[in-house]
């Protein structure tokens, strides 16, 4: 009866670890994006970006893609409680998708 208890204390411990490292990444990368709104703001107050602006404009959009927009159940409190109800979600719009490109005589319904 220990050994599971050991075993479940075990792999909360690994999703506590994961979940504050990628929180950690996270804040680092919004940190970084500080300098990003002043170089947005630039054109809208009537100045014109420079061909280093938009290179760094460029620089931050990137960083800012490759951050998973599912980062967000790492980084949550409970977040992997939410896991169940994302994927319930994708399969949906999945099936809308699949409904509207396929004729429905030969759609299979599971």
């Amino acid at each position: 009866m220990i050994k599971p208890v050991a075993s479940l204390r075990h792999g909360l411990h690994s999703l506590w670890k994961l979940q504050h490292r990628e929180r950690r990444r996270l804040w680092v990368e919004m940190q970084e994006m500080q300098d990003l709104m002043p170089l947005l703001m630039k054109q809208r107050d009537g100045y014109r970006w420079s061909d280093a602006d938009r290179r760094e404009i460029r620089r931050h959009l990137r960083k800012l893609a490759s951050l998973s927009p599912y980062l967000v159940l790492f980084v949550s409190p409970g977040g992997f409680l939410a896991l169940p109800v994302l994927a319930w979600w994708l399969d949906q719009r999945r099936q809308k998708r699949l409904g509207k490109n396929s004729d429905p005589a030969t759609t299979i319904e599971s």
